[in-house]
């Protein structure tokens, strides 16, 4: 059974939709403004209408197929189908328009690098140069905006990893498919169904016990980049996360936020050190339409607290020529 067999039955006015495979994302802003992703560009679907209250029941109905809860009092629906999918949701009056229903289809294919240069994401060059760094053990931090093709590049850097080493794999939602035969996936829980949750940070703080070689962290979103940065500086290096920034320097200062986020007695410029001695490389992706290409990378060489800033230096910058 495919992911989109739980939703199909509720959705039947975009089915099509939802089945067409150039189809990436698909984009529903009430009952009668469709949207969808093809090949980079957003198109408006016309013709289409699935009706204010039937889009109602289908969003419940989905809810509960998915075992979760959407309603007056939890009006917010974030939930993968089986194959990876998302599909995430808001109900008035929090959606003022009507039901907004994104549904955003995992893609299945594993890219390889080969992939990424064909397509422009990234030359060849750089790639041998990403691939050394891996191999070095540097820290990684991958950023950009929503859809930029994170994911896709944290996928792509972690086969270079040795497959002799262990890697342990944490995310909010499974997405990230590596080949290593020592892997052991791990995964957050929200609450439900009165069970508690599992955050990220209790993943990461459960992580040592396992014996790790490499962490990879799918996606920073606050606090957990704190118990990460511990992890750093007592020795795990070569680990792999990413971060919504739209650029490499933001993505360095979202980290420091997330940082702040834990709660931690530590002076900001205490902080920065620590990030600064231990994120090495910034990998930056944009998305444009059309296209999804690697824009800055960025080695790191420490904080400078005089200047309150910190040292880097420019691997590849698409708006100028390579240093």
């Amino acid at each position: 059974m495919n992911g989109f067999e739980t939703i199909l039955p509720f959705l039947k006015p975009i089915e099509h939709l939802i089945l067409d495979d150039s189809i990436s994302e698909v984009m529903v802003n009430g009952p009668d403004r469709i949207f969808i992703e093809k090949a980079g560009f957003i198109e408006v679907v016309r013709g289409v209408s699935l009706g204010e209250k039937s889009l109602m029941v289908a969003v419940k109905n989905i809810a509960r197929r998915l075992g979760d809860d959407i309603s007056e009092s939890k009006p917010i629906l974030d939930s993968r189908l089986p194959d990876g999918s998302r599909v995430a949701a808001v109900i008035p009056p929090c959606s003022v328009n009507g039901v907004t229903l994104t549904i955003r289809k995992f893609n299945a294919r594993h890219f390889g690098v080969e992939d990424l240069v064909q397509a422009g994401t990234l030359e060849q060059s750089l790639a041998n140069q990403l691939e050394n760094y891996i191999l070095d053990r540097r820290n990684f931090l991958i950023a950009g905006g929503t859809g930029s093709g994170k994911t896709t590049m944290l996928n792509v850097l972690g086969k270079f990893i040795p497959p002799d080493e262990r890697v342990l794999l944490i995310e909010d939602t499974s997405e990230i498919h590596l080949a290593q035969d020592n892997l052991v996936r791990l995964e957050a829980r929200q609450p439900q169904n009165g069970l508690p949750a599992v955050t990220i940070r209790d993943l990461l703080k459960a992580s040592l016990r396992h014996r790790p070689d490499r962490i990879i962290l799918g996606e920073i979103r606050g606090g957990e980049a704190f118990d990460l940065l511990q992890l750093l500086n007592t020795g795990h290096s070569g680990s792999l996360s990413t971060v919504h920034a739209t650029s490499a320097r933001q993505g360095l200062a979202r980290f420091t936020s997330c940082v702040l986020q834990s709660g931690v007695d530590l002076p900001y410029r205490a902080i920065k050190t620590n990030v600064g001695d231990s994120v090495n490389v910034v990998v930056h992706l944009e998305r444009r339409p059309g296209r999804r290409f690697v824009s800055e990378v960025v080695e790191i060489h420490g904080y400078d607290p005089d200047r309150d800033e910190y040292n880097y230096s420019f691997i590849f910058d698409s708006y100028k020529e390579p240093l």
